[in-house]
């Protein structure tokens, strides 16, 4: 499958796939992200799984996406070096979170899940809502994909430069 945007064809990605049937398949959507990317930068699939398992639905509290969350770890992971106790190219993952940030509020506004999903995930009520209204199912796949496509479109960006 071709990704296009705008006049820029985007990259083939059976992962965009992937993450989006993991989530469907019940995973969070932090857990789909991560566990998909984080085996291509040395994070196997049940770590991901299991480090990621707090993230979903705004960190519990409604707050930064878990797609979002799942893919700046992913790029932690593709850039953070370390060299004994210092942490080197702090500077470029930190522009590249940005740029990831900035493209996904381009597509949707915001990364908040509460304003994503209009209501708040960190109360019951939210909670009870959000399934009552199905969001996570109406909503949220479409998140994932968001992320993974952009997540796409970076990694590949930056295995051309």
């Amino acid at each position: 499958m071709l990704f296009k945007k705008k006049d820029t064809v985007l990259v083939k990605s059976d992962e965009v796939e992937q993450t989006v049937a993991c989530f469907k398949e019940g995973f969070n959507c932090t857990q789909a992200v991560l566990s998909t990317y984080g085996p291509q930068f040395g994070l196997d699939r049940e770590n991901a799984v299991k480090i990621a398992k707090a993230f979903g639905s705004g960190m519990g509290m409604g707050g930064t996406c878990g797609a979002v969350t799942g893919a700046l770890m992913v790029i932690g992971l593709k850039h953070a070096r370390l060299k004994g106790r210092s942490l080197f190219s702090k500077d470029r993952t930190e522009e590249i979170a940005r740029e990831f940030v900035a493209r996904f509020k381009a597509r949707n506004e915001t990364t908040e899940c509460r304003e994503l999903l209009g209501c708040d995930l960190g109360t019951p009520e939210g909670i009870k809502t959000a399934k009552k209204e199905k969001h996570f199912k109406k909503h949220c796949p479409k998140f994932v994909q968001d992320a993974a496509e952009i997540l796409e479109e970076i990694l590949e960006e930056e295995r051309k430069k």
